[in-house]
């Protein structure tokens, strides 16, 4: 074999080493683009993953602070709501208690009520000897009842009359006036007590408005503002 076929074979050998390299190199770099481009996809799709739950975080933080707006709003409401209506009661309790202050005018009507209010607070005591206050502009009317409505409980409890002390000391407080709107204040009425005062019977008008006021006050709700659920 002479050079120049020598020659002719390198070259051959070159061109086809050449060649494999160029494929080699073409199978990397496609091998390696598309290795980016699956990666990169992958990137994208995480990232897109991350956005998309960041969303619906931010999404849900905010429902949950509608929900919680709503609820608050929705409280507040409501508590307007009883705000306006305990007022209306409040108002109409206070309407009562005014005219509490016309019982008294009537003397001859008063006095008889005065007399019932004592009768059966002694029937509730049921003692032989009982300490009564009453407010110092009513004290003589309590006096002239005095004697039938000790008879009319001793009548009803079928015992002897007992004995009935009036506290000239101690008072029940005067009517309320608009001077001293924030003293303490009796419409009328009586108080009795056992001798020893471990028992009492609070009997003023004002006392019996809060009880009236207490037991009928659902009734009253369902009057003014209907059936409301719970």
């Amino acid at each position: 074999m002479n050079d120049a076929d020598v020659s002719k074979q390198i070259q051959q050998m070159v061109r086809f080493i050449r060649q494999e390299a160029e494929e080699k190199a073409n199978e990397i770099s496609v091998s390696a683009e598309e290795e980016f481009n699956i990666e990169k996809l992958q990137l994208v799709e995480a990232e897109k993953k991350k956005i998309r739950q960041e969303y619906e975080r931010k999404q849900k933080q905010v429902e949950v602070r509608k929900k919680i707006e709503y609820s608050m709003q929705l409280n507040a409401s409501r508590i307007k709501v009883l705000q306006a209506q305990d007022d209306v009661v409040s108002s109409m309790k206070d309407a009562a208690s005014k005219e509490l202050l016309s019982v008294s005018r009537n003397h001859h009507e008063y006095r008889n009520l005065l007399k019932e209010l004592i009768v059966q607070s002694l029937l509730r005591l049921k003692e032989p000897s009982v300490l009564l206050r009453c407010r110092k502009e009513d004290e003589h009317l309590v006096e002239n009842v005095l004697d039938s409505a000790a008879q009319e409980y001793a009548d009803k409890a079928k015992v002897h009359p007992p004995e009935i002390i009036v506290d000239n000391q101690v008072y029940l407080p005067p009517a309320p006036s608009h001077h001293n709107s924030h003293e303490p204040y009796c419409s009328g009425g009586v108080v009795l007590a056992s001798r020893d005062g471990k028992i009492v019977c609070e009997n003023t008008l004002d006392a019996r408005l809060d009880v009236v006021f207490r037991k009928k006050l659902p009734e009253i709700r369902k009057l003014l503002f209907g059936q409301v659920a719970a």
